[in-house]
């Protein structure tokens, strides 16, 4: 993360480097000590925030300019699996003082990059130093038709369940990386730069009777909609959809995938998406096997605590 150049104090730093990233109107340039926003007419606002830390999300020495598509991009998986649309962020930095400045413009071209592509702007935040490790968070707002947002809770006996993409890959990358390998480098990029998917999102207002981004695992966020929807989810392993090589039950735990899980009361056709399981009476999630039993796993996924 270091460089022969020193960065500049804080406010020069936030001037040259993010200053330019504040499109939005009501951010006056990041001139101020807040902003305003308002949703487009008839919408409500969709907040969500998630912070990432060196050694946990990522890796220090990964790229800064994916490091910040990353940190930008998980954000935006969360309002792509509400069905809302990108609008801002707010960003908090605390950066260690082995940062330079080098290292900040690549990760401001990364979010600028990422700005460009998903249609959204800076609109505020904070610098600060901290002795480690990095740590980056995003607040992002986003839009959606009043009470058309996807929920958590609304799934019901006799759903199906979908998930979009393929489910393991962020996994596999992650355990490559440890390990100190670089191929298959489709695995690693899948970790280092996960797609959000907001056209499925939108695609899936009033069709998904709940959604969520597969963030933490597979098993573990369906269990999230299983706890609030007071339901059971069974997962078929044979159907969860892997790239070649990957086990489905290692898959099934892994975290960093970033796609869209969600249930419907009525079969869905829509690229992109394999239906897994079903929505049953009862509560908690289950993996099962070919023959319809249970597949004892040691964990559902990630655990940040």
């Amino acid at each position: 993360m270091t460089s022969s150049s020193s960065k500049p104090g804080e406010f020069e730093l936030i001037a040259r480097l993010f200053a330019p990233l504040a499109t939005s109107r009501g951010a006056f340039g990041l001139t101020d000590d807040a902003a305003v926003v308002s949703p487009p007419r008839g919408h409500e606002l969709v907040v969500t925030a998630d912070a990432l830390v060196a050694g946990v999300h990522f890796f220090a020495d990964d790229p800064p300019e994916l490091i910040a598509r990353k940190a930008l991009r998980v954000n935006l998986s969360d309002l792509a699996a509400k069905g809302a649309k990108p609008l801002f962020y707010l960003m908090t930095l605390a950066l260690p003082h082995n940062v330079r400045y080098d290292w900040l413009k690549a990760f401001a071209r990364g979010l600028a990059k990422d700005q460009r592509e998903f249609g959204l702007s800076l609109l505020g935040g904070d610098t600060t130093a901290t002795p480690g490790p990095l740590t980056i968070s995003i607040t992002a707002f986003g839009s959606v038709p009043k009470g058309r947002m996807l929920r958590r809770k609304g799934a019901r006996p006799g759903d199906l369940v979908y998930v979009s993409g393929t489910i393991g890959d962020a996994g596999e990358g992650l355990a490559l990386l440890r390990r100190k390998r670089t191929a298959p480098k489709k695995f690693i990029d899948r970790y280092r730069l996960p797609m959000p998917r907001l056209a499925l999102g939108l695609a899936l207002r009033g069709m998904a009777s709940a959604a969520l981004d597969v963030s933490d695992g597979l098993l573990a966020d369906l269990g999230h909609i299983a706890e609030v929807s007071n339901v059971r989810i069974a997962v078929e392993a044979g159907r969860i959809p892997v790239s070649r090589g990957v086990d489905p039950v290692r898959a099934a735990v892994a975290g960093d995938d970033y796609e869209i899980a969600f249930t419907a009361h009525k079969p869905v056709a829509l690229a992109g998406v394999t239906r897994i399981g079903r929505v049953e009476r009862g509560r908690g999630v289950v993996l099962l096997d070919a023959a319809g039993e249970e597949i004892a796993v040691k964990r559902k996924g990630f655990a940040h605590f």
